[in-house]
């Protein structure tokens, strides 16, 4: 069975660093790749083979995607994925503190997978990274 890896594109230190706790304390034990900015998981998910010393591998068995991100968006980035047969399938979960209606609707439009308000309590946020987990990395089924 190939390595189910996680990729998290966040800009905030502090978001990252919250949600690698509740992935610990959910015994979530994957590899979590950290992009910071749009720019980079896009040169990451769909550049050449080499990125700083990584390799392309395996897709990753989710994405975690924060929408409000320097340099590219988020709902940019999730176009792009989209558009991509690389990258077409890979679920995309859009992880974000944005509460507006727009930007909800739009990430459906564009693709994504799910949609999770980032809680600002951390036993909200924990609950929410656990039934994450058990479900995107469990559960669900994709494509090779």
């Amino acid at each position: 069975m190939e390595n189910k890896w996680i990729l998290l594109v966040e800009d905030n230190a502090d978001d990252e660093e919250l949600t690698r706790r509740a992935l610990k304390k959910n015994k979530i034990l994957n590899e979590l790749v950290v992009a910071r900015d749009g720019a980079e998981a896009l040169h990451y998910l769909l550049g050449s083979d080499n990125h700083d010393g990584h390799t392309v591998r395996n897709s990753p068995a989710v994405i975690l995607l924060d929408l409000k991100l320097p340099k590219i968006d988020g709902l940019e980035v999730l176009r792009q994925l989209r558009e991509n047969e690389k990258t077409a399938c890979i679920p995309v979960v859009i992880l974000t503190s944005s509460k507006e209606e727009q930007d909800i609707a739009n990430a459906y439009k564009s693709g994504c997978n799910s949609y999770i308000r980032k809680p600002v309590d951390f036993l909200q946020f924990n609950d929410a990274v656990q039934s994450l987990g058990l479900y995107w990395l469990m559960l669900n089924e994709v494509p090779e």
